[in-house]
């Protein structure tokens, strides 16, 4: 008996490119979204090894006394350290690539069209390497600093210190087999996700 298969999409781009919008709109199509970074903050919490091994490496504090993610701890802990992000990474990502084979073998047995893998980290992870084909969500710098400052009402200088952390545009874009350009309009966006939709799913 043959190995069901689902077509699957990697999406990445840099903070504020737009990725998670361009994923919405792969959902209205038909597409099933896997939220990486979603993923990770629930099973930081529900995981019971995973906690330990946060616990272990970065100190009670990591949790608050209602078992919920320290996150405001975490990421003043990791955000101006490179070595304690690594480390915090190497944790957290075999955890979600775990889950994502999971949601794969379940999609491919109900015949999802389109299964997409969302991820800021998705070379980083070795996430590139669980799907078919990887697309590169790109914008300006200057418009995605604007976009996050917009957001999350944080400083452009913070904005900026995330970039430091993730794969530069050049880069992202030499190891991507679809390149979007979120420069235009919502409704320009929606016929690019379309276009390439068709393309993914024509088989």
């Amino acid at each position: 008996m043959a190995t069901l298969k689902v077509p699957t999409l990697g999406v990445t781009g840099g903070i504020g490119s737009g990725k998670s919008t361009v994923c919405r709109l792969f959902e209205t199509l038909g597409a099933q979204v896997f939220y990486a970074d979603e993923e990770a903050k629930r099973l930081m919490t529900k995981d019971r090894a995973l906690r330990r091994a946060i616990l272990d490496a970065f100190g009670p504090e990591s949790y608050l006394p209602n078992g919920q993610l320290n996150r405001a701890y975490l990421a003043a802990r990791v955000f101006h350290d490179a070595e304690a992000l690594r480390r915090l990474n190497a944790l957290v990502h075999p955890h979600v690539l775990k889950a994502f084979k999971q949601v794969r073998k379940q999609a491919a047995q109900a015949k999802v069209p389109l299964l997409i893998l969302e991820a800021a980290l998705l070379f980083e992870s070795g996430a590139d390497q669980l799907v078919d084909h990887v697309l590169v969500v790109d914008a300006p710098e200057a418009e995605r600093i604007r976009r996050v400052v917009a957001r999350d009402g944080i400083a452009p200088e913070d904005v900026r210190a995330r970039m430091q952390h993730q794969l530069s545009p050049e880069m992202l874009r030499a190891r991507a087999d679809f390149i979007l350009e979120n420069t235009g309009s919502l409704e320009q966006l929606r016929q690019q996700v379309e276009a390439l939709y068709r393309q993914l799913t024509r088989a």
